[in-house]
């Protein structure tokens, strides 16, 4: 790891002293302010952590976080909620009592900024009775609070007068050497001044001084951020749009199939990564692709575009062959039971695709051998004869991921006979050092084949004219755009279309009868045999560029194929096809600190959240909270539970409760006249900024930070509902009861745009929400359609209002333990050889591997010792993968796999298998 900071920058103090404190090993380099070090930020940020995966991180609080973690010491709940707190609002209050004190020289007025914040934090110590803030022992939230206070409460000169509670902790935490030694080394001994060079480069901030909405002992994250400043011209426009009202206009009919491209409209095409047929999908492969394209395929019916989702089951190759075998089923048994629980599972987190189809289908035939025999007849395939590996045993040719094998660029244990999940680099299955067949586990033999090949080299200029059109005009994510360029940087070469399989489309061509298509040759057409299943009108939508926008949604690990091999071929066709406009790529979500293992039992698979008894709602919304939209993120029980009773429960679910609640109790039920004050017109402008922001990050498909605006509304509401107090007001003169009424009707108001925003996320929530408020069914129009939306008073005064009750139920600990025991697997000594199943396969339309059966008894099998040896192969996997992540010396890592392969020869002799050499690998003709 490589960490950079600078001198004189508060936010390097942090991480500098997480850095002592847990003796994490790391390289620290100090760099100037403005030395741009996170490649794909447009702006200098510091500190950045480079991690050994080459990734970074550059949140100074989630640094501190993750060297603790690396010493062992995960963060509690209170301890995320007080780093939440410290960013939300001690921060914005610290930046302007900094600038205050070193650019304007007003130490003088630094205590009435920080005044607030002390007294938080002096109140929860004191009430908290232990010597730290979350305990008896000092955690990464002491170290990151006290030194982000340290420029401050170490400077006598300001006099801030904190209490006496936050004086005795910062004493006892600012002593520790780690501290000390830090603050030498980014103040350089001057105090204040030494951070004057870097405060004088930051922009100035806007007031952020925290009211104290919550009581003492809230959770510290749900205190308020910092507003930002509203002109008088803002508030202006806000009021007139207010008062426009609901739109006239007659309402948009229900969807009506099939649906097809439309003169004058918008006209968006959307498909999700097709899932493999052979596996339940995970909650990786959920937001991977079907989840996130259903969110933007309901935000665009919501802006008012004509809009068509389709998504299928993939269903062909060796993967499905495999487990009909296991189970004792044919081939296409196996795909229409797994085809249906896909359907269900969708079904169950409210997917809501026009159409759900599969490939196994005569459109699929059809459709493919023609994109096949237009390639032939424009001379784009060439035939080759290869070598590949043929496993004896099973009397086939081994598809890619059915053998496994020492990667021979980078030497990891366990690469794929396609593609090395650990230096990502290409393979061909017959240059694997030890390869063994996933099904059997016996030594595969070299044999030669002919096969045909997608003559991608000869399409490449095709293909660059065309991708610089898409990426340009598009929205492509910044991984899909580099996944592309890495491709064509290396150079395109022939890509086999061909397979020697049983279970596929059939290969038309007489000389290749005994042959089916590869699964990523097929699996693409599936997009448009699905819509061919659809509608016959197919191809108003797939062969009409002019008029449709296709938008792709998957994961990373499928970007080359959609952007550069599919595409080719139908570049290749020469057949007017519709090609990708927008593709959408996620990083990897991983299950807590592992990966999702069906086999292993660790992880929720789809079929099991309804078991939870958690709404799938609250699923989506928290799936869609850690979307891994620029990074991999990773699914948490303590984090959704912190989530759910933070944002769901306390900030969300509180204020539309409450506004409801005013309404019914106050004024029988209907809204009340408004009579809009200076405070309210800021309200109204500060909400009509955050649509803005939502609308522009929804278009952009920023799904994630998009739902961050829905939070900040009700956050502006529950301090709106706070500072004015209506169940007070209420009881007193005209006045004031006019006051309540005001601000009765305001909130309920913004309950309402809260509920259309909120209905791509949570659908039954939002429809819930509206039912309450008994809302006209044209708020959801009018108020997200437009270049910006438009938050009007769509409950005007008078209109009566239904049933308000609570719309989220807490997460008790306890629940959240046991389910988190639940899904974290069992590793019995007896455990078959793991199936190596990643989060780098999520939303993956190529087959998952098959655990390997157990071996017949033979002579020599031990079962006991095998049980033993299949145990201490995946530690010391597991140890040789730590190893190569960390970067550790070549001789350390070349003797811990010498172990490794020494090992799987010993677990293959107590098994029975034999580990005989494998043939002389032979060269291509």
């Amino acid at each position: 790891m490589k960490l950079f900071v600078s001198e004189g920058n508060p936010h390097c103090l942090k991480v500098l002293c997480a850095l002592e404190v847990t003796g994490a090993q790391c390289d620290v380099q100090f760099v100037n302010h403005e030395e741009r070090i996170v490649p794909f930020l447009n702006r200098p940020t510091l500190p950045a952590l480079l991690l050994p995966s080459g990734l970074y991180l550059f949140s100074s609080n989630a640094i501190c976080r993750y060297m603790f973690e690396l010493n062992g010491q995960e963060s509690s709940e209170l301890c995320n909620q007080w780093l939440e707190w410290e960013a939300t609002d001690l921060q914005p209050a610290l930046l302007q009592a900094l600038h205050m004190a070193v650019v304007q020289g007003k130490g003088s007025e630094v205590s009435k900024v920080l005044q607030g914040p002390l007294n938080v934090l002096d109140q929860s110590l004191s009430k908290g009775n232990t010597p730290y803030l979350t305990g008896e022992a000092v955690s990464v939230a002491d170290i990151v609070l006290c030194t982000a206070l340290y420029p401050v409460l170490s400077e006598s000169s300001l006099a801030l007068g904190e209490g006496r509670s936050v004086k005795a902790w910062f004493d006892r935490v600012a002593a520790m050497h780690s501290c000390q030694s830090a603050a030498r080394k980014v103040l350089q001994g001057k105090g204040l001044q030494g951070m004057k060079s870097y405060m004088q480069r930051q922009p100035a901030p806007h007031s952020s001084q925290c009211r104290e909405t919550q009581p003492c002992n809230s959770s510290p994250a749900e205190c308020d951020e910092g507003e930002r400043m509203v002109s008088e011209e803002e508030m202006e426009a806000a009021v007139q749009t207010w008062n426009k009202g609901l739109n006239p206009g007659p309402l948009a009919a229900g969807r009506k199939h099939p649906i097809l491209p439309q003169d004058g409209k918008r006209n968006i095409l959307l498909t999700s990564a097709l899932p493999y047929v052979n596996n339940v999908p995970h909650l990786g492969n959920i937001i991977g692709c079907v989840l996130s394209a259903d969110v933007f395929s309901r935000y665009g019916r919501l802006r008012g575009w004509n809009l068509l989702f389709v998504c299928g089951t993939d269903e062909y190759g060796t993967a499905t062959e495999n487990k009909a075998r296991e189970e004792g089923l044919t081939p296409q048994q196996i795909c229409d039971k797994y085809h249906a629980i896909h359907s269900s599972i969708y079904k169950w987190f409210q997917v809501d695709f026009d159409f759900f189809g599969r490939t196994t289908t005569e459109k699929q035939t059809e459709i493919a051998q023609d994109i096949f025999w237009r390639l032939h007849k424009n001379e784009f395939l060439v035939e080759d004869t290869v070598e590949q590996l043929r496993c004896e045993k099973c009397q086939r040719f081994l598809a890619d991921r059915f053998v496994e094998g020492t990667c021979p660029h980078c030497s990891y244990p366990e690469a794929r006979g396609d593609q090395c999940d650990k230096c990502g680099r290409l393979i061909n299955a017959v240059e694997l050092r030890e390869p063994q067949c996933k099904v059997c586990r016996k030594t595969p033999v070299i044999r030669s084949s002919k096969h045909l090949f997608l003559d991608l080299p000869k399409l490449e200029s095709q293909l660059e004219q065309w991708l610089e059109k898409s990426t340009s005009t598009g929205d492509w994510t910044a991984n899909a755009k580099q996944i592309t360029r890495s491709w064509l940087r290396d150079g395109l070469k022939p890509r086999c279309i061909t397979r020697d399989l049983q279970w596929g489309t059939p290969v038309p061509h007489p000389d290749f009868k005994e042959k089916v298509f590869y699964v990523w040759f097929d699996a693409p057409i599936g997009y448009l045999s699905i819509t061919a299943n659809y509608t016959d009108k197919w191809e108003k939508w797939w062969k009409n560029p002019q008029q449709v926008e296709l938008y792709n949604f998957m994961a990373k690990d499928n970007v080359p194929f959609h952007s550069v091999v599919f595409p080719c071929s139908l570049l290749g066709a020469q057949d007017n096809y519709t090609l990708v406009s927008h593709l959408v790529a996620t990083e990897y979500l991983n299950y807590e600190d592992t990966k999702f293992s069906k086999s292993r039992g660790v992880g929720v698979f789809g079929d099991m959240a309804k078991d939870t008894g958690i709404p799938s709602d609250v699923w989506r919304f928290y799936l869609l909270y850690v979307r891994p939209e620029g990074q991999d993120s990773a699914f948490s029980w303590a984090d959704m539970a912190l989530k759910n009773n933070s944002e769901l429960l306390n900030n969300l679910g509180n204020f539309i409760n409450r506004a409801g609640m005013f309404v019914t109790k106050f004024f029988d039920g209907c809204v009340p006249v408004m009579e809009l004050q200076q405070e309210d017109k800021k309200l109204l402008a500060l909400v009509g900024w955050e649509l803005q922001q939502y609308i522009q990050l929804m278009d952009k498909v920023k799904i994630r930070d998009a739902l961050k605006h829905i939070l900040n509304i009700s956050r502006h509401g529950n301090q709106y509902i706070q500072v004015n107090e209506p169940w007070k007001k209420i009881k007193g003169d005209e006045t004031e009861r006019q006051r309540a009424g005001t601000v009765t009707g305001v909130s309920v108001n913004i309950a309402c745009l809260l509920s259309v925003m909120l209905f791509p996320y949570m659908p039954t929530v939002s429809q819930t929400i509206r039912d309450q408020l008994n809302a006209p069914q044209s708020c959801v129009i009018t108020m997200l359609q437009g270049t910006s939306g438009a938050f009007v008073s769509a409950l005007k005064a008078g209109h009566r209002i239904g049933t308000v009750s609570p719309l989220f139920q807490k997460l008790e600990v306890d629940q959240i333990e046991a389910l988190k025991k639940r899904f974290g697997g069992q590793q019995p000594e007896d455990e078959p050889p793991k199936e190596k199943t990643t989060a780098q396969r999520a939303a993956s339309t190529q087959p998952a591997a098959v655990p390997a059966p157990a071996a017949a008894p033979v002579n020599g099998v031990d079962p006991e010792k095998a049980g033993q040896l299949t145990q201490a192969v995946a530690e010391q996997g597991e140890k040789v993968r730590a190893l190569k992540a960390q970067k550790a010396e070549k001789a350390v890592i070349t003797a811990e796999v010498a172990k490794l392969l020494d090992l799987k020869k010993q677990l293959a002799l107590a098994e029975g298998k034999g580990t005989e050499p494998a043939p002389q690998k032979g060269k291509k003709k």
